[in-house]
This record gives structure tokens, sequence and C-alpha cells, in this order.
């Protein structure tokens, strides 16, 4: 029987985990959104405290949010009018529920966490009615601008979320645009981001500077979540868009089950 020699440590689980659930969580963000569902529980599993696993996961994941500022430039530009006013309601918004995060006891923390995932699959379990309301809506007629103050204000309660827990959030950000009147997806893409970019922006410098990320972790994470967004191109074609989402909700529903479980 073959022996691995004594000075080397036993392979720990958490850490194939962590790294299965990167990946995944790289490969869902890229095509489908919901990445969160498999990588904050991955690093609750590693025994980081909740608040810890919620900072960890948000500082891993920013990087490949950044990115698509640059993919979406050219939109973002062309929209400055609005794009402006929400990337600072962003920030204020990330700002607060940061600080809100930051602030709270780890266990309420913990027994909210249900509800916040439940919540989240709730938001993904609506994309596929409201994708289809914007393509029926498109070319329907000249849309007005949408008026920026109550865009900001509505910004800035989204974007709360965000700096707190956060999973959904894009979805809510694309609906709110579209009541507001955004019909081309492209611009009301462009826009989520403006304002989602800097939400979670300021929640990584927040939770950085209160020590709150366990960054060996965080690195891993990273650098397999940008991995699996490369390889995510080629899931994109081949996988169903209707399919994915239902993945997103039922990965979702299965773990705020199981924090409820485990809660109780």
């Amino acid at each position: 029987m073959l022996l691995l020699p004594a000075h080397l440590p036993a392979l720990d689980w958490h850490w194939l985990w962590l790294i299965a659930a990167a990946l995944l969580a790289g490969l869902l963000n890229a095509v489908a959104g919901g990445g969160s569902f498999l990588l904050f529980p991955a690093m609750l599993g590693t025994g980081m405290f909740p608040i810890q696993a919620n900072a960890t996961n948000t500082v891993a994941l920013w990087p490949g949010q950044l990115t698509s500022v640059a993919a979406y430039w050219p939109n973002i530009r062309r929209n400055l009018r609005l794009a402006l006013p929400m990337a600072l309601a962003g920030f204020v918004g990330g700002t607060g529920g940061a600080l809100v995060l930051l602030n709270t006891p780890q266990r309420t923390f913990l027994h909210l966490v249900p509800w916040l995932l439940l919540a989240a699959a709730s938001i993904f379990a609506a994309t596929g009615p409201v994708t289809r309301w914007l393509q029926r809506r498109k070319g329907a007629g000249e849309a007005s601008p949408p008026r920026r103050l109550p865009v900001f204000l509505a910004t800035i309660a989204v974007c709360f979320y965000i700096g707190y827990f956060g999973a959904g959030a894009g979805f809510l950000l694309i609906t709110l645009l579209s009541l507001f009147g955004c019909q081309d997806l492209h611009e009301i893409n462009a826009l989520k981001v403006a304002a989602t970019t800097p939400a979670n922006g300021i929640a990584f410098l927040l939770f950085a500077f209160n020590g709150q990320v366990v960054w060996h972790y965080c690195l891993l994470a990273m650098v397999v979540c940008a991995i699996g967004g490369y390889m995510s191109a080629r899931l994109a074609r081949r996988v169903p868009q209707p399919f994915l989402r239902g993945l997103v909700v039922f990965i979702g529903l299965a773990m705020a089950a199981w924090f409820f479980w485990r809660n109780g």
C-alpha cells in the first residue's frame, strides 16, 4: 500500500470544495449570474465566520465585475447622463450596506443567510418572465429617457443590498431600469455595470480595511473564478440559457433549505 510521507499534510476537502465552487461560480457568473450561491457556502465551509465568508466572497468576485466595465465602456460612455448618477448611487448604497454588515453580529447574519438566499433565488426565478417581457417591449415605441432622481434613489436602495449581501442584485437593477423606461438590453447591462462596480468596489475596500477578508482563500477563489469565466464562452454556446437559469435557481433554493435546516 502506498503511504504518503509523514511531512505532507493531509488533503483538506474544504480546499477541493472551494476550488470546485469557485470554478463553477466563475462559469455561472459569466453566463447567467448566481455564482455566490455556490461560493459563499464554500467559504463558510472552510470555517470562516459568516461575515468573513460574505466579505471574502465579495472581494473574490469583484475583479471579474471590474473587467465588465471595459467590455461595456462604449455603451457607458454613450449614456453618461445616467451612468454617472448611477455610479454615485452605487458608491453611496454600497458604502451603507457594507457598513451595516460590518456592524451586524455574526449570529444575526447567519440567521439572515437562508432568508437572503431564498430572496435571491426568487429574484433569479423571475429572470425568465421579465426577460420575455423586455423582449416584447423592445421596439414597441420610442421610450422617454428615465428621470435621473428616481433612478438615483432606487439604485441607492439596490446597491445598499449589494454592499450587504448582493446575490441577485444585478437582476434587480435590470428590472429597475426596465420599469423606468430603458428598453435597449445593451444599455441596461452597461448601466447595471456602472452601478454594481463601485458598489462592490467600496465594499471591497471597507471589508479589506476592517480585516474581514481571508486572503489565502480569497486569492485562490479569484484565480479559479477567472479560469471559470474564461471557460464560459464554450458553455454559453452549448447550454441553453433557460437551463442555466433553472440550475441557478435550484442551487439557490437548495442552499437556502440547507441553511434553514442548519440554523434550525
